[in-house]
């Protein structure tokens, strides 16, 4: 009696080993839509992370990250007017205007000890500055009194002083020449000048420019090196 032939036995095993193409068609499809549907989701989640006060805090308090609790928001773009992580230096901040427990640290609520006991404030100058004088350098606003009216070097009058120039503020700091890049126009014998100056010698400032008193602001040192200085 002749063998049976395997011949259809094989095939159909074969066929039920070959996977569905359908299947695995399908398989792949829903892959691709779970990672597209991904894609999305977090295209679309431009949350960041800002600060937000653990309590209220008061104008002059000085504060560090120990006094912030991190919230993950949604700002639409405004991220930068919060203050978020890499935002807080090893010194900490001052607190400049009231924030509510809870409420996001906005960046102009806070500043820097410097900032507090400082301000900045332009001068027109009575004669053009040096060109040691730039952004950064120490400069001392010198004062020449009106004619007429005396002044010492605190800035107060005396009827009995003499008219002599005097220190009005010394080791200011130079914000920026506003003439130097030509884009101010410049008086025709004096600079125009922004300076940061102590708080504490703003009133005299202003009362000197209220006067018209003559303002010059001179080096307070210039480096080692400098061709001004030779």
């Amino acid at each position: 009696m002749p063998a049976p032939d395997p011949t259809p036995r094989l095939a159909r095993a074969s066929r039920r080993r070959a996977p569905d193409l359908r299947l695995v068609l399908g398989v792949f499809l829903v892959i691709g839509s779970v990672v597209g549907v991904f894609g999305i989701v977090a295209a679309a989640d431009r949350r960041v992370i800002v600060y937000a006060a653990v309590s209220s805090l008061t104008p002059g308090q000085r504060i560090d990250r120990g006094d912030l609790v991190e919230r993950t928001v949604a700002l639409d773009g405004a991220d930068r007017l919060y203050l978020g992580r890499g935002d807080i230096p090893s010194g900490g901040l001052v607190v400049t205007q009231p924030v509510a427990t809870g409420q996001l640290l906005p960046a102009s609520s806070v500043g820097s000890e410097v900032g507090v006991q400082s301000t900045s404030i332009v001068l027109q100058l009575a004669t053009r500055v040096s060109g040691a004088v730039v952004p950064g350098s120490s400069v001392d606003l010198w004062l020449v009194p009106k004619s007429g009216k005396g002044a010492n070097a605190s800035g107060t009058d005396e009827a009995d002083a003499p008219l002599a120039p005097a220190v009005l503020v010394a080791g200011s700091t130079v914000v920026k020449v506003l003439d130097a890049s030509r884009s101010f126009a410049a008086n025709a014998t004096g600079s125009l000048l922004e300076v940061r100056v102590p708080r504490s010698k703003v009133a005299l400032v202003l009362q000197a420019v209220a006067d018209g008193d003559a303002l010059a602001a001179l080096p307070a040192g210039i480096p080692i090196g400098d061709g001004s200085a030779s």
